[in-house]
């Protein structure tokens, strides 16, 4: 059995992290697996390990515009894999439009899915792009043999769309080993801090809610809390806008708010073991990557109650509306103050991460890889 795998269009940070991660820490060998072909831009191969199992293929056209991209993807993959031996597909990205069958293929997007989500960016570019993208991934998802999603919320809202779909698997996204090095001590009294630091590690944009985290630590802040609020991601348009009109507002000495546009994701496990309250405020998910590194961390955390996010974090939280400032602040407030109940909850949180890693989620995709195989070989 050989896999071949269609990562041309894995740009995004969580795409590549899954790539490299099951990559890196499963054996596909050890899984009924012969040889893995892979195609993605220079960039992305090279972050990869050589493996005797695995050919990398960098096509030029993969470094072009996205349109000759789209025409590779459509009129030339099918016969590169043919020719490289591929019994099966796996397509990382669920906007991918191959020809090869069988196929398995990859959702991780949910904005085009979620009501009320594609209303926030108005009627712009990006607003047209998502509705196209419902569609065409819609159309692959109902062509391909498997369908692997990363939660079971994921699964049901799109379903809803595209009705039900063959072969359907639900693999979770995994973290990396470095954050699982940390035990941090939650014990700490609020008024035996100097500061309380909380994070928000997550770029910019329309539905992840800055803004409203900002009003609502701003709040504490004129309370007497000694809080410093660090948002770690940057932004721009709109979003962007938006969080530095708050900035500008409530923080206008930039005393307490901070924002670091890029960070090295091997340098964010240090930056939230050393913050005190781990914020996730995005009302919109398929899988909440950062949330899980700060699970694994052992933060404790307070989270939006959208989405895929109370089947992740379940009872390792405490949970607010993402839109509404005063149930931050509340839950904020409730966490600072109960030392017995933060404790608690960052020694819960940690526990469930253990139900994540990479090892585990690249054990699983061999599998269901292995399992549409045979079947289809079978009929």
């Amino acid at each position: 059995m050989i896999v071949g795998i269609d990562a041309s269009r894995n740009r995004s940070g969580g795409a590549r992290a899954h790539l490299i991660g099951i990559l890196n820490e499963s054996n596909p060998t050890e899984n009924g697996i012969d040889h893995v072909h892979l195609w993605s831009y220079k960039k992305l191969l090279d972050e990869l390990p050589d493996f005797p199992w695995l050919t990398k293929h960098s096509p030029k056209v993969l470094e072009a515009s996205l349109p000759k991209q789209v025409y590779w993807q459509y009129f030339k993959l099918k016969k590169e894999a043919q020719n490289a031996g591929c019994t099966i597909l796996l397509s990382t990205d669920a906007g991918g439009i191959s020809n090869f069958k069988p196929s398995i293929v990859m959702s991780r997007d949910m904005l085009s899915y979620e009501k009320g989500e594609m209303k926030r960016f108005g009627w712009s570019k990006a607003r047209i792009r998502l509705i196209i993208l419902k569609y065409v991934q819609a159309l692959a998802l109902k062509r391909a043999e498997g369908t692997l999603f990363l939660t079971k919320y994921a699964s049901e809202i799109i379903q809803n769309f595209t009705g039900r779909l063959n072969n359907v698997r639900v693999i979770p996204h995994g973290v990396g080993k470095n954050f699982k090095v940390y035990s941090k001590k939650n014990d700490w009294k609020a008024e035996e801090k100097r500061g309380i630091r909380c994070i928000y590690v997550s770029n910019a944009s329309m539905y992840k809610h800055q803004w409203h985290v900002i009003k609502a630590v701003a709040s504490l802040k004129k309370k007497g809390y000694p809080l410093e609020l660090l948002l770690v991601g940057g932004g721009k348009g709109k979003a962007q806008e938006l969080l530095d009109q708050c900035k500008k507002r409530y923080d206008p000495t930039a005393s307490f708010i901070k924002q670091f546009d890029f960070v090295k994701h091997d340098e964010v496990p240090d930056l939230v073991a050393e913050s005190d309250i781990f914020i996730f405020a995005s009302s919109c998910e398929n899988m909440p990557n950062t949330l899980i590194e700060g699970m694994s961390i052992g933060m404790p955390i307070v989270c939006s109650d959208r989405g895929p996010m109370p089947e992740v974090l379940e009872d390792g939280g405490l949970y607010f509306d993402p839109e509404n400032p005063d149930t931050i602040q509340k839950a904020l407030e409730e966490i600072i103050n109960n030392v017995e109940l933060r404790s608690k909850l960052a020694s819960r949180a940690k526990q469930l991460s253990d139900n994540y890693s990479w090892s585990k989620t690249g054990i699983k995709t061999w599998g269901f890889l292995r399992d549409v195989h045979t079947a289809k070989i079978s009929e």
